[in-house]
Parts: structure tokens; sequence; C-alpha cells
């Protein structure tokens, strides 16, 4: 069995895969706001509570709202700011005792499109996802770019220079 999390800005997303991509069970509850250590226990109980539902222990994949930087294995440049500047892959595998694998939700939305979604036979691939974030993933040959700093065909957090939008200061 497999386990996908999707987590956004609003909501936390479960899904369980039977071994031939089945469908076993999934629900979808709130994100918390503002609190990391709220948002890795509301991952914790909403795997446990699939996982004792279904009675079967599972790999765990989650797709998240910015990345983990290659050069600090911190995540960087997420919408959900409470996220940035912290080890989510290191915090989970220890809470879950097992790997969990971590990755920026829009490629893993491109990855999925070009190996088995509408792009499956395409050779290049854009992703992208527009929630309360948005970004952007992109495949070549069914493989997904990164670049060195982890967000290659990321479009959804472009810093602006300072004075031009009278927005405030990026946060990340």
């Amino acid at each position: 069995m497999r386990v996908g999390i999707d987590l956004g800005g609003t909501k936390i997303e479960f899904i369980a895969l039977g071994d031939n991509g089945s469908v076993l069970a999934r629900h979808r509850i709130p994100s918390p706001q503002h609190q990391y250590q709220k948002t890795l226990n509301t991952i914790k109980d909403g795997v446990d509570a699939l996982e004792t539902k279904l009675g079967e222990r599972g790999s765990i994949g989650i797709g998240i709202p910015g990345t983990i930087s290659p050069h600090t294995g911190l995540v960087k440049g997420a919408n959900s700011t409470w996220l940035i500047g912290n080890p989510i892959d290191r915090d989970l595998e220890e809470m879950f005792g097992r790997p969990v694998r971590v990755a920026n939700d829009a490629n893993c939305f491109a990855l999925s499109e070009a190996t088995d979604g509408s792009g499956a036979g395409s050779n290049v691939v854009f992703g992208v996802i527009l929630g309360t974030g948005v970004g952007g993933g992109l495949c070549v040959n069914r493989e997904l770019l990164q670049g060195r700093n982890g967000i290659a065909g990321e479009w959804g957090h472009s810093p602006m220079p300072q004075g031009n939008s009278g927005a405030p200061e990026c946060a990340s």
C-alpha cells in the first residue's frame, strides 16, 4: 500500500492506493494555519487513521507547497510560510519511524501527468498548480527537471524588485 498526502494552504488530502493503483481510501481535512508542529501532528494523525482503517502500513509520500532546498535541507518558497526553514522530511521520518518522501506539489503533479496522465507520450510536460498558491513543474522525456536549486519549472514564487509593486517584502 502507498499513502499519498497533498499538503495545501487550506487543506490536507490523504489517499491510500493499493499495489495495483486502486483507491483504497481517502479523506480531506483543513490545514492547520501558521502552526508547523500542528501541521506535522495532523499529517501523522491522518496517516495513522488510514492505516488503522485498512489494517496495513504503507509507504508515505507527500507533496508540499514549496521545496526542500538541496543546499540546506530546509523548506523554502512555500506559500504556507510556517513550513519555511523547517526540515519537514526529517521531522516526519522521525515521527513515523520510517522513510517519508517529500517533494514539491507541482513537481508531483507534472511527473504524474508525464508518466501516466494526459501528458503520457509527450516529450515535454509543464504542469501548473492553481490553488491557495500557484506553481509549476517541468518534465522532459518523463524525467522531472529540478535544477540546482530545486525550483526548475517554478513560476509561482517570483520575487519582484523592492519598490516596484508596493507589496511587502517576501517572507521566504
